[in-house]
């Protein structure tokens, strides 16, 4: 059997691991990179392989940097089936047909404003092309094996993290590969613990906050008071948020401290149109979350829910104070670059980024203290105040990477820490091998392994 690490190592976007087997060629995940500049070129690049001699994907969850690059992977030959739990399909519907529409709407915005470097600037992927992954879905459901070749099985398993999202376990060649996936947390807000794999010849495991243990703050206390204090100083709060779960948890959290009477009766805002197409996700599939009908229905009630561009434009240009939740999470497009051409400069407004920011983002320069960031080819001053919230990360840390290890019944013989950037991957690899004395490795990108 060999693996090839494609994408996902050394950052946290891009994921693709390629296993190869008896003839069978199987790809885990089929992410976008995200961030820096030269990450994001990779998108552009063929794979090693001919998409057309890959006979499956399977999907861990669907996140953009787990299921982003599915359209440049059918356009360019895949014909085979995509393997995923139905969350995560309809998931990966709403995310490449709003990732695809960002680009063309980015690109026509570029063309127009000639501020692309490229004569005539192109979308990684149109519409169309992103409609054209929806065939090849095929639903699993978790806990069941999946023959996919008379040697070689599957087995899905609930990672916590978002809706849907799992591990997968692959046996093949008398042996068992697990893939993490992103694993959640053991106390998250909407989410089920992750399950703990009992058995893995090999593990290849995230390692996105491998470095970093999340405070104990009550993330409702800290809501609370960067919002009333803003509100004071008559100003605005933009939450940028991961559209897919993260929204939802920011949702709820602020539902119950209105309904605490903790913070002013002033305009809730969810803008994002995935974001409200994911409320419908969430209400068809209740045994993936911890969430009651009837607290979700008086949630929804409290959000003004804005679909249309013409609206947000509205909304931005109320003076009145407000809390507006928009995606994308990390400040890499979407409706929320809208919100900070305009109120990025002020000082009265605060900022809340609630999730992992990716090297090279505008999210991640603004928490390290970015004097201006580029939106649309201008650059705006950052006067605002820029906060974080550590314990709203769907993100297990260390310890909850570490835990997640612990039911394995016999030592790997190999622990492949993946989807990190280096740093957090070593410190990882350092605390594991404390731990249980587990052989660790932290691949590069493009390195091959023969198990």
């Amino acid at each position: 059997m060999k693996i090839t690490c494609i994408g996902g190592v050394g950052t946290v976007t891009g994921s693709k691991t390629l296993v190869e087997s008896n003839g069978v060629r199987i790809l885990i995940d089929c992410g976008q990179f995200q961030g820096l500049k030269s990450l994001r070129e990779l998108n552009w690049e063929p794979l090693p392989i001919l998409p057309s001699t890959i006979d499956f994907v399977l999907l861990t969850h669907g996140h953009l940097d787990h299921c982003g690059w599915l359209p440049r992977l059918v356009n360019q030959g895949f014909d085979g089936k995509i393997y995923c739990t139905s969350p995560t399909k309809d998931i990966t519907k709403l995310i490449l047909l709003d990732s695809a529409k960002i680009q063309e709407e980015e690109a026509k915005m570029a063309n127009e404003g000639r501020y692309s470097k490229h004569e005539i600037a192109e979308p990684l992927y149109t519409v169309a092309q992103a409609e054209k992954v929806f065939p090849h879905f095929k639903v699993i459901s978790p806990n069941e094996s999946v023959a996919l070749d008379a040697e070689i099985e599957a087995v899905f398993t609930n990672a916590g993290h978002i809706l849907g999202a799992c591990s997968i376990e692959l046996r093949l060649e008398n042996k068992a590969v697990v893939f993490s996936g992103d694993i959640g947390r053991d106390n998250d807000v909407l989410m089920f613990s992750p399950v703990k794999p009992k058995k893995g010849d090999y593990v290849f495991l995230e390692s996105t906050y491998g470095n970093r243990i999340h405070p104990d703050t009550d993330p409702k206390t800290a809501l609370e008071m960067y919002i009333n204090n803003t509100i004071q100083k008559g100003g605005t709060v933009i939450v940028p948020s991961f559209a897919v779960e993260r929204a939802q948890s920011v949702m709820y959290l602020l539902w119950q401290l209105k309904e605490e009477k903790r913070i002013p009766d002033i305009p809730y805002i969810l803008d994002t149109p995935m974001g409200i197409g994911m409320l419908e996700l969430f209400a068809n599939n209740k045994k993936w979350h911890r969430l009651h009908q009837e607290e979700f229905t008086s949630m929804c009630k409290m959000f003004s829910m804005i679909s249309d561009y013409k609206e947000t434009i509205e909304v931005i240009y109320n003076k009145q104070p407000k809390v507006v939740i928009a995606a994308s999470g990390m400040v890499t497009g979407g409706r929320v670059l809208s919100y900070l051409e305009r109120y990025v400069g002020l000082a009265e407004t605060t900022v809340v980024i609630i999730g992992y920011q990716g090297e090279g983002t505008r999210g991640r320069q603004m928490l390290e203290g970015a004097a201006d960031i580029k939106i649309r080819g201008k650059y705006y001053e950052v006067k605002a105040k820029v906060v974080e919230i550590e314990t709203l990360s769907a993100h297990g840390d260390q310890k909850d990477l570490i835990n997640w290890l612990s039911d394995l019944e016999q030592k790997p013989k190999k622990v492949f820490l993946v989807h990190g950037e280096n740093e957090p991957a070593d410190e990882l690899r350092k605390k594991i091998q404390e731990k249980y004395g587990f052989d660790c490795v932290i691949p590069m990108m493009g390195q091959e392994y023969e198990l």
